[in-house]
Formats: structure tokens, C-alpha cells, sequence
């Protein structure tokens, strides 16, 4: 377990206070937990008292994924010292769940980031994180201890050389030079992660594009004047603009610098020569405590996809803890076999079962873990794609 949590630098950096809720005796809740937001709220001036209702939202985290890795050992295996044993066995297996684990997490949580960095110029560089930094900030995404920023190794290099002139302290210069360990870097807890996977556009996507309807609101847009006819798709987790649609501060509602991102959710298809209707995050609000955009999508206004289309970008991605929750539970210790442990550690619960084959003087056991994972705060994530 000591070595799994040692792997999992995306995971470990979620939101895992949700972990005790699960597999409790006498009080299991089964695979779902109901996990409350608190609600917004319009600030009002004068003496005259306009009621608002408070509005509590909710978040389903489903704990229902099983990953396992079995292993076999011999009595003689079993007899070497443990960290000959440690490399050669349990090392290998824990990078194998740990992969697996961190790939389908990043994978999600990619999908549903609803801020992108505009695409880098020629490498990822310091202005990059920046711009990942004022992006949350912009979200109110708390600025604490608790923001991480998992990096491509590809994204990696560029970033190493742009930023290798600029001051560290000392013993972080060390790690950088000699494991390539990033540090803190403007805000974040920058670590390396090769399982943040890649993200491939959709295709054919070009031309002049423009939205079908006045204001349009809600979670899907109608879009036409697509030139590239029914051949156009749009994938999930691509991200577009609208012309003329700002961002909005969430507190003061004031209209930001930067045009509002929506993350596709669903894979859209051009239904005719030229339209397409789009589902998309966030859902588009136009007044009271939850709005979110300078104004709805108008009729006329261009549609910009982040990137071009048809191509694949490796992905970084920047957070903050409350973006995702990530929880496991206690798996049901089993009697009648050789050796059975379970044990828990920073939120993290892996059981390991071993029993004894005589006929080949070997021990076969499985270590598992039981896990899930929910997006709280989507506007707490920011890819950034090159």
C-alpha cells in the first residue's frame, strides 16, 4: 500500500474526505454517497428585502471499480529480504494498478475540466501555468496548499528549459536536475505523470461556423454554416467558444477578459450540410445567483474549437483538490485461507489475500482495491494541451 500511494500523484490530490462513508458496519450505504455543494447566493442593495430560495446542488460519487493484480510466490521467493523482495515483486505490480488507477481517473476528469490553456505557441512554458493559475483563481478555486498540476512528460521538457533561468531555491534546482521532481511552481505541486493521457479532436470541424437561434441558454447549442457538411464531429471533452459570450466572475457576475469555455459532452455529429446541435458545461445561465456568461449564445456568433480539428494533443492537467472526489472502501475480509490484510492509509483501503498451493510449494494472492471517483467542481480543472 506504502508503494501504491507512492505512485499515485493525481489520485493522491483529490478530494478524499468521503472514504470512511463507505463499508461501515452496521451503517453500509451501499455503492452511492449523496455529496451536497453549498448554494450561491445574489447580494442585493437597499432596505427592501427580495426573498431568494437557497438552492443546495448534489453530486453522486458511485464507488463500484475493482482493480486487482495477482501475484504468485514460492516459499523461496518469500525467504529473500524485503527489499530484494519489494523491487522484484511488489514494485512492478503496484506501478501496474497505480497505471491503471491514475490513467482511467485522469482520463474522466480531462473530459470535464472546464477551463483549457490556449494552445502553446511552440513548447509549454512558464506563462502556460500561469495562465492555469489565473483560470482557477478567476473560478474561486481556493489559493491554498491544495492545488496540483500533473504535466505530460512531453509538456515536461519544454517547460525545464524555459523555466531554467529563472530562481529556485537550491535544493529544488537538485531535484529538478537530478529526477526531474518540478516542485511548487507558481501555486502549484507540480509533478510529472505519464498516465494524463492524450485528448484527439473532433473531426472536421472548419470553416465558418455560426450558432442557430437567438440567446440560446441551457446545456445544448444549435450551430450551422458548418462547410464541412455532415462529416463534422465533435468529441467529448473538446472545448469551444462562443463570439460575444464572456466568463463571469461566479460572485460579482462581472464580466471577465476571456470568452466563456464549454466542454462538449457527448460526441456531436452534423445532422444535415451544416448543423449540429451541441451538448455542453456548463449549462448556460444568463441571470440570478448561478450565472455564468455575459449573455447567451447569439444568433450569428463564430464557434471556435480549441485546437485543430482531427488532431491529438498530449495533456497536462491542472486542479484543485475539490475539483474531483476520489474514494475506496473496505472489501469483505475472507476466512479459510492463508494470509488476509487490509489496511488503510491516506484515504487509500487495499486488501491482500494469500493462500498456499502444495502441489507446487508456491503462495498465490491478489491484492485489490475497491474505488471510484466523481467530478465536484468542474470549473477547479484546467487541461493544457500541446
Amino acid at each position: 500500500l506504502r508503494v501504491l500511494h507512492s505512485k499515485l500523484n493525481l489520485v493522491g490530490n483529490l478530494n478524499r474526505q468521503y472514504d470512511s462513508s463507505f463499508a461501515n458496519d452496521g451503517a453500509k450505504i451501499g455503492t452511492t454517497l449523496r455529496i451536497r455543494k453549498p448554494p450561491r447566493y445574489t447580494v442585493q442593495t437597499g432596505s427592501t428585502l427580495t426573498s431568494q430560495d437557497a438552492t443546495e446542488t448534489s453530486e453522486t460519487l458511485t464507488v463500484n471499480t475493482q482493480n486487482h493484480v495477482a501475484l504468485t510466490f514460492t516459499s523461496n521467493e518469500l525467504t529473500m529480504s524485503i527489499d530484494d523482495f519489494s523491487e522484484r515483486f511488489i514494485d512492478p505490480a503496484m506501478s501496474a494498478l497505480a497505471a491503471e488507477i491514475e490513467s482511467t481517473v485522469a482520463a474522466g476528469l480531462c473530459q470535464q475540466a472546464q477551463h483549457s490553456v490556449p494552445l502553446p505557441t511552440t513548447a509549454v512554458d512558464f506563462a502556460d501555468i500561469a495562465k492555469a493559475r489565473e483560470l482557477l483563481t478567476y473560478s474561486t478555486a481556493p489559493m491554498d496548499n491544495s492545488r496540483t498540476l500533473c504535466m505530460a512528460p512531453s509538456h515536461v521538457t519544454g517547460f525545464l528549459n524555459d523555466t531554467k533561468g529563472l530562481f529556485h531555491e537550491s535544493s529544488q534546482i537538485t531535484k529538478q536536475y537530478r529526477e526531474g521532481i518540478l516542485g511548487r511552481i507558481s501555486g502549484f505541486n507540480v509533478y510529472e505523470n505519464a498516465m494524463v493521457g492524450s485528448h484527439t479532436t473532433g473531426a472536421n470541424f472548419a470553416g465558418t461556423v455560426l450558432s442557430n437561434g437567438t440567446d440560446q441558454t441551457g446545456a445544448t447549442v444549435n450551430i450551422d454554416g458548418l462547410t464541412s457538411g455532415p462529416g463534422a464531429t465533435l468529441t467529448v471533452g473538446d472545448v469551444i467558444t462562443f463570439a460575444g459570450t464572456y466568463d463571469v466572475h461566479p460572485e460579482t457576475k462581472d464580466t471577465l477578459g476571456h470568452l466563456k469555455q464549454f466542454v462538449v459532452t457527448s460526441l456531436a455529429s452534423g445532422t444535415s450540410a451544416e448543423a449540429m446541435s451541441v451538448s455542453v458545461a456548463p449549462t448556460i445561465v444568463t441571470s440570478g445567483a448561478t450565472k455564468n456568461v455575459s449573455q447567451g449564445i447569439a444568433d450569428g456568433s463564430t464557434v471556435t474549437l480549441l485546437g485543430a480539428s482531427g488532431t491529438t494533443y498530449q495533456q497536462s492537467l491542472a486542479f484543485h483538490k475539490d475539483f474531483a472526489a476520489f474514494a475506496t472502501a473496505d472489501l469483505l475480509m475472507p476466512g479459510g485461507v492463508d494470509m488476509a490484510s487490509r489496511q488503510v492509509m491516506d484515504g487509500i483501503s487495499m486488501r491482500i489475500v494469500r493462500q498456499f498451493a502444495s502441489s507446487s510449494d508456491s503462495f498465490p494472492c491478489r491484492a485489490d482495491v475497491l474505488w471510484g471517483y466523481k467530478t465536484l467542481y468542474p470549473e477547479f480543472g484546467c487541461t493544457i494541451r500541446f
